[in-house]
């Protein structure tokens, strides 16, 4: 399957990381909010857990917000649009992806959203690297739609995206299913919410 990758990664310069270390600290990381909830993990936990000094975090990162998020950004991988095959097999396709990672983290990231709401440079940081690339990926597909016609001109496709993120996100948030089912009926919304 081909993919039109929408986010790359950065890096900060500096020294070179020790790759092995970064794997380790970012899965610990990642198990201990999944194990634990994002406000009662500690950097002390994670530098236990992953065998390593306190301060080989905070030279690789500035502090707990930052670690947990790349943890999770490296579970979730990239946010790729699947290549075009209409409407409702390439958002199908999308959203099953999504939906997928989200049977796995769910419970992890509604732990996240709700600690960000206290911490609005955890919720800046949240919203640019987890949340906006998703759904510039998700643009992405209904510009493409809007090409090949197969959403009309006028679309307003803005609206669309944000109907369809709100959709999902408010059944995370309540912990109502994910799954294959509600992504099928989500990828036909934008023809039964857009007017011909």
């Amino acid at each position: 399957m081909t993919y039109v990758t929408i986010e790359t990664a950065t890096r900060t310069p500096g020294r070179p990381r020790n790759e092995e270390t970064e794997v380790r600290v970012l899965a610990s990381a990642r198990a201990l909010v999944v194990a634990r909830g994002f406000p009662a993990v500690t950097m002390n936990m994670i530098a236990s857990d992953a065998g390593v000094a306190k301060q080989t975090l905070y030279r690789r990162w500035p502090g707990k917000a930052e670690i947990i998020l790349d943890a999770f950004l490296a579970s979730a991988g990239h946010a790729d649009s699947p290549a075009y095959d209409g409407l409702e097999t390439t958002l199908y396709r999308f959203l099953s992806g999504i939906f997928t990672h989200l049977a796995q983290d769910g419970a992890a990231i509604r732990s996240l959203i709700a600690s960000a709401q206290s911490d609005p440079e955890f919720l800046a940081n949240l919203r640019n690297r987890f949340a906006r690339p998703r759904g510039d990926a998700l643009m992405h597909i209904l510009s493409q739609a809007v090409t090949q016609r197969d959403l009309p001109e006028h679309a307003d496709i803005h609206l669309l995206c944000d109907m369809i993120h709100g959709a999902f996100w408010y059944r995370l948030l309540l912990g109502e299913p994910l799954d294959d089912a509600f992504a099928l009926r989500l990828s036909r919304a934008p023809r039964l919410t857009t007017p011909g």
